[in-house]
């Protein structure tokens, strides 16, 4: 996998100690653990902000976790499209079908360890239904979903419990969307 944020010698260390200084300074604490072995599909949700990555690239960096995430292709112009990269994301055109799926699964068969971060709403709006794709790499990858979060009314974001998906879909998300009923991004109206 290429360097990103979350592997470059020197620079990763210096930016885990500025990330756990920034969210000490503005009031946010950090749930989870770093992970002894780094293979799973990281869910992140609500949603909801602009905001939400440079939050998440803090977590990430505080708790030790290598991720990459997918972002709309428009995140990616050519003037920033290196930084966007670097900081492990990964540009998806939704305006047409390419495979998402397939591809990152065979990812997953071909890297020991692997965390693609997916925000299920698929968009920082309300939305009534989330994608499913992050439930579709998991389930074909025989990998977990990593429940990841924020949760701006109590100022945390991290991650809770892995959750094995079980093949039946609808079950499966009713009990994962349950958990983040009680979640409010940081801007509430789009949740």
């Amino acid at each position: 996998m290429r360097t990103t944020i979350f592997s470059t010698p020197v620079l990763t260390p210096f930016l885990r100690l500025v990330s756990r200084a920034i969210l000490r300074l503005i009031g946010w604490s950090t749930r989870g653990e770093p992970l002894l072995h780094q293979r799973c599909v990281l869910i992140g949700a609500p949603h909801t902000s602009n905001w939400d990555l440079p939050l998440m690239l803090m977590v990430v960096l505080k708790l030790e976790l290598r991720v990459f995430w997918m972002g709309k292709h428009t995140l990616f112009p050519f003037a920033v499209g290196w930084l966007m990269k670097w900081l492990g994301g990964i540009p998806i055109d939704r305006s047409a079908a390419h495979n998402v799926v397939s591809e990152t699964v065979r990812q997953y068969a071909e890297h020991d360890e692997l965390i693609m971060l997916i925000p299920p709403e698929g968009t920082r709006s309300k939305v009534a239904q989330w994608k499913s794709g992050f439930y579709h790499i998991a389930n074909n990858a025989k990998v977990p979903i990593l429940l990841g979060y924020v949760d701006a009314s109590k100022k945390e974001a991290g991650f809770a419990d892995f959750y094995t998906p079980s093949g039946d879909i609808d079950k499966d998300m009713a009990e994962i969307r349950a958990f983040y009923a009680s979640k409010t991004g940081l801007i509430a109206k789009n949740g």
